[in-house]
């Protein structure tokens, strides 16, 4: 500990003040970069997994929004047309008009 409070001593740098200088900043910069990297509640570790997240969320409302659009597709044809209304009916609901025969196959 007796080194380290010497650094900070001015009137010993003798001849190597330059070298004893380049410590002192190195020392100090070493200290911040660890305070703004770990210790600091808007550290850049939260920073970064805060990017993650946010690109993350955004490709999930992108594929929201692709959804959205083909679903509002959808209704508007099955709004628009009664045939492929008639047909989508059949498909899912399995409905079916009087006198039809109709068929199941499982997969």
């Amino acid at each position: 500990m007796g080194k380290f409070r010497e650094i900070w001593n001015r009137k010993k740098d003798g001849p190597w003040k330059e070298e004893r200088s380049f410590l002192r900043f190195v020392i100090i910069a070493t200290v911040l970069c660890v305070l703004f990297l770990f210790i600091k509640k808007d550290n850049v570790i939260r920073w970064v997994q805060a990017g993650f997240t946010i690109r993350a969320q955004q490709e999930r409302i992108d594929s929201l929004q692709r959804e959205n659009s083909r679903l509002e597709e959808q209704i508007k044809l099955l709004s628009t047309n009664r045939d492929s209304l008639e047909k989508f009916a059949r498909e899912h609901f399995y409905f079916a008009a009087e006198g039809d025969d109709v068929y199941l196959m499982e997969e």
